[in-house]
Order: C-alpha cells, then structure tokens, then sequence
C-alpha cells in the first residue's frame, strides 16, 4: 500500500502524535509512507495533483520517535511525487492551526483531495464530509438528544440572555478553532472579566455558547469512533478520559488536561450509536466525539488526537484496526474493477 499522509508541516509533527503512531505501523508492514505538508501540493498542465513528499530511508524503526527522526532528518527522501500513483491519502492535518497565519493553508488538503479523488485515490476522511465540519457548527447537525443546548452568534446581549436561561452559566468558544484555544466559562453571578471574554472571542469570528454541563468538573471523555462505530480492539476501547486542572473548564491535554482510563457506560454507546450513521453519511472514516455526561461537547474530524493515550493506558495498539481497515479498503478497490464507480464517500466507511 501506497500511504500519503497530509499533515500541517512536517517539520512541526511529534513523535507521540497518532499520526506519528499510524506512520509508524503502516511503515512496520512494509507499506510506503509519505508525508505532504499543506504548503507542498501543485496541479499540474497534465491536470495530475503532485506534491513534494517526505520519506525517512529504508530501514526498521522500533519506537516512535526514532521513525520521526529519520523523516525529519536531511538523510530522508525528498522527491515530487504524483498523487494518483498513491492507493490512500489520510488527511491528517488540522485546519484551525492555520486561521491566522496561513488562511490560505485552512482549505488546501480539502480542495487537492478532491482532486484526488477523481483520480481514483482513496481519500480519508472524505472531503466533502470534512467541508459539512470545517467548524463546530457540524454538532448541530446531530440529534438534539446527544448536545448540549447552543447558540452561534456575535452579539454579546444573545450571549448573555442564553446563559441567564441557563443558570447564569454558559460555555464560549471560538465556531473555529481547537486544543482549548479562547474556551471560557461564563458565570453571570461573578462578571468580572465577562465582557473582556466575550469580546475576545467574537474579535475572531462567530462565537458559540453552549449550555453548561456540570459534570465537566469531572472531565470529558475522547471516545474514538472508527467507520462509524466504537473503536474496540482485543477487548479495549479506544478512548481517554481528559481530567480538568483545577480552576480550568477545559480538558484538552493541550491545554494541562490530564488523561486516564474511562469507563465506558451504556450512554456513551448509545450516543456513538445515534452519531454513527451521519457519521458515515459523511465519510468520516475516523472521529473523536469528546462527551461530558450524556452530551457531545464536540466532534473532532479533523485529525483527531490523544489516541496515543489510549495505547499507553491499556496496552492495547488502536493503529492496528486503522491500518487494518485501510489495508482492506485497499485490496477491494484492487480486486474489484468496479470500484473506480463506487463515491469516495462509500469507500471511506467500507
């Protein structure tokens, strides 16, 4: 398998990435592993998609970082490549890093994956999916049930009256963005600083208030969602619990959130159960639904991370079922002449 992985920069990837983790197990099987980096697509007068790719040299790499350095190294293959010669491009890069400095990187991987896809590359997660959640506005496509009570907005007085009929308390954040960036918790009954965090929120853009949940005090709950269904692999499941520093709503490890092992209730499967059909409606070949109690705070589809801490915590290797499952859609397109017919959106969630 010919494995092209879309990714931010380069330059800027982490060994205990799970992207970094998925290389590492597809390159173990002895598949061919690209790295793209947003700035290095080009269409060409031959109206192929081609880019500059990274590959670390030959050789074996036992941990993580060691494959990381050796594709980051000057000693790593550098060469154009044509996309359509690849069987899969994972787009693994995340959207939100590139609001403010590269506006013009936000949509790269969507538009040359499309492009992609007529030529007959398997492209995950589908990019036209990834158009419907290019922001958290997505959430508000699923039932009701499932998500906290929202508004999205730019007016600070809409803001306001939803957290008055909502105990005085509400949620904000940014419609783009992610890893806990601008995420206040608003408390009418203590409003210092209150206009100060809605005006740095809707300088940006549109802001969305959601109810607020108390159970988040206990932390949230990243559970990875695989073709539409629970990541489970020998047993396991493969999610985190993200705990809360203390004085701090958000959770994201980015942000100090401390992981540890959940426990998987039957709310959580009844949520992923009423999520999973969009979910493959859209080609969303992998996902993390971040739940608070029994509500989806948020749905990460692009380049959904902390996987990795599943791994440490149960032994478990959650990249074998993704590389697996992406060797299987790989050998039906191959063995099956008829697939080049078959939407890329189906493919995605064979």
């Amino acid at each position: 398998m010919k494995l092209g992985i879309v990714v931010n920069a380069t330059e800027n990837e982490v060994a205990d990435y799970t992207t970094t983790h998925l290389a590492l197990e597809a390159h173990k099987r002895g598949h061919e592993v690209s790295y793209i980096s947003l700035a290095n697509f080009s269409y060409g007068i031959d109206e192929q998609v081609h880019a500059i790719a990274r590959r670390p040299k030959s050789g074996k790499y036992r941990t993580p970082k060691t494959f990381l350095d050796a594709l980051q190294s000057d000693d790593a293959w550098i060469g154009n490549i044509s996309i359509d010669h690849l069987d899969v491009l994972l787009l693994r890069n995340d959207p939100s890093q590139e609001f403010f400095k590269r506006p013009w990187a936000r949509l790269a991987a969507i538009n040359f994956g499309r492009l992609a896809v007529r030529h007959g590359v398997l492209v995950l997660n589908d990019p036209d999916g990834l158009t419907h959640a290019i922001n958290k506005m997505y959430l508000q496509i699923f039932p009701a049930a499932v998500r906290p009570d929202a508004i999205i907005t730019r007016e600070k007085s809409d803001i306001l009256a939803f957290a008055a009929s909502h105990g005085n308390r509400a949620v904000i954040k940014p419609l783009q963005g992610s890893g806990g960036r601008k995420v206040y918790m608003l408390n009418l009954d203590q409003p210092e600083n209150i206009n100060q965090m809605i005006a740095s929120v809707i300088r940006d853009g549109y802001a969305i208030a959601q109810e607020y949940l108390p159970a988040i005090k206990h932390g949230d709950t990243r559970l990875f969602m695989l073709n539409g269904k629970i990541l489970e692999h020998k047993g396991a499941v493969g999610a985190l619990r993200r705990n809360q520093v203390e004085g701090d709503i958000r959770t994201n490890l980015t942000s100090g959130g401390k992981g540890a092992l959940p426990e998987i209730t039957d709310d959580m499967r009844a949520i992923a159960h009423q999520v999973g059909p969009q979910l493959t409606k859209d080609g969303i070949f992998i996902a993390g639904l971040d739940i608070v109690g029994e509500k989806i705070i948020e749905i990460n589809v692009f380049s959904p991370g902390a996987l990795v801490g599943a791994v440490k915590l149960t032994g478990v290797n959650f990249m074998e079922p993704i590389i697996n499952s992406l060797e299987s859609k790989v050998a039906y397109i191959h063995s099956n002449p008829a697939a080049n017919r078959v939407p890329n959106i189906e493919l995605a969630m064979l």
